[in-house]
């Protein structure tokens, strides 16, 4: 399968608190990437981006150039990464630009995200019950994925021990220093099973990436990554997500199987083919059900698969090989595009310490946020 995106450019900020407002780092982003693509920002024939509390996107353009470029704004939860990204895909698909950039960024005040019931569709009474804080939700949705599959606490310590791990090994990445099992599991319990370290945290960064034509790629001398698929999808009826917790009876649906399934169907390949992955772990709970949902084990497998080191840097599926957004956090815009800036330098060879051996072909990235989205790309050499 011939590509016909491909990703010519990719840089992130460093991720965790900053003194540097969301735009700032939006901006040094955006002029990394296009250096790295080798191209300069009026080539740039259309731009999309996205905030979830940092300010408009569009609005860069007072900093990088007047050049007249159509640039949209994009806002879509944790998936607006992804969002701004399958934009930027499409927009070269449909013959409007030969060269796009999508960037995402934010900066998050600290403590706990703290949304507003009306704005997401839902009753006063639905945040005086405490479930606007996300917390709840992972809590219950792992708990019940552990009674079904046999997932031990001792699993969703590995997880996030891994990130750690990773994390120190990811100049960029807000949490560096190792982590023990054991140190996790006695953290502090915040909604059972889930303790204080297994939880990403809110915070500044940004991430962009330039993306072009096959015609434009031939022209330049940095090596592109193929974008062979973008899927975006919503959630279905039956589904369990952020600020929708509830059980229509029978085997719930899911959003990230959907897109996942989508984005390999486009890709022409299957999850077996992929050689590194980043999958959403606003904490350890979704990474270990993220495994299943995009398809890359079966439910229950994940037990197994994390204590046998599969998913480490150097095993059979390496996950969340920069330490995911437990080491990272979670500027909310910025997620979904670190996560394919990650897969692209490995792709590339480029990941210095946490580079995946064996000169990986194939890589693949989920992303999830509420009310239940879900966005994939599979990419590859």
């Amino acid at each position: 399968m011939t590509a016909d995106v491909l990703i010519c450019g990719a840089a992130r900020t460093a991720f965790g608190r900053s003194e540097a407002s969301g735009r700032q780092l939006a901006v040094s982003a955006v002029k990394s990437a296009l250096q790295d693509a080798g191209i300069e920002w009026p080539r740039v024939r259309a731009a999309f981006g996205g905030s979830d509390s940092a300010g408009l996107a569009d609005t860069l353009v007072a900093q990088l150039g007047l050049t007249g470029a159509p640039f949209v704004n994009v806002k879509n939860g944790c998936a607006t990464g992804g969002s701004a990204l399958i934009s930027a895909v499409n927009a070269i698909r449909s013959g409007m630009a030969d060269v796009v950039l999508a960037v995402g960024f934010d900066k998050h005040p600290r403590g706990a995200f703290d949304p507003r019931p009306e704005d997401w569709g839902l009753g006063a009474e639905y945040g005086s019950d405490g479930l606007m804080v996300t917390t709840q939700f992972f809590g219950m949705k792992i708990r019940r994925y552990m009674h079904d599959h046999g997932i031990t606490p001792h699993t969703l310590a590995r997880v996030a021990e891994k990130a750690y791990r990773n994390g120190e090994l990811t100049p960029e990445a807000w949490r560096r220093k190792p982590v023990s099992a054991a140190e996790i599991l006695d953290s502090g319990m915040v909604s059972d099973p889930l303790t204080r370290y297994m939880f990403c945290s809110p915070g500044a960064g940004a991430a962009a990436l330039v993306l072009c034509s096959p015609e434009v790629a031939r022209t330049l001398e940095g090596p592109s990554v193929a974008l062979r698929a973008a899927a975006l999808r919503t959630r279905q009826f039956g589904s369990f997500e952020v600020f929708s917790p509830w059980v229509a009876g029978g085997e719930p649906t899911s959003v990230s199987r959907a897109a996942s399934a989508a984005a390999f169907e486009e890709a022409g390949i299957g999850p077996g083919d992929i050689d590194v992955c980043q999958l959403q772990d606003t904490e350890s709970g979704a990474e270990v059900m993220h495994m299943a949902e995009c398809g890359l084990c079966e439910d229950g497998e994940q037990e197994r698969l994390i204590a046998e080191g599969a998913t480490e840097i150097g095993g059979a599926l390496p996950v969340n090989t920069d330490g995911g957004c437990i080491a990272n956090g979670e500027p909310i815009g910025a997620s979904g595009l670190r996560q394919v800036y990650e897969v692209v330098q490995q792709l590339r060879g480029r990941a210095g310490d946490r580079q995946v051996p064996g000169e990986p072909r194939t890589g693949f990235t989920h992303v999830y946020g509420a009310p239940g989205v879900s966005a994939c790309t599979v990419l590859s050499r």
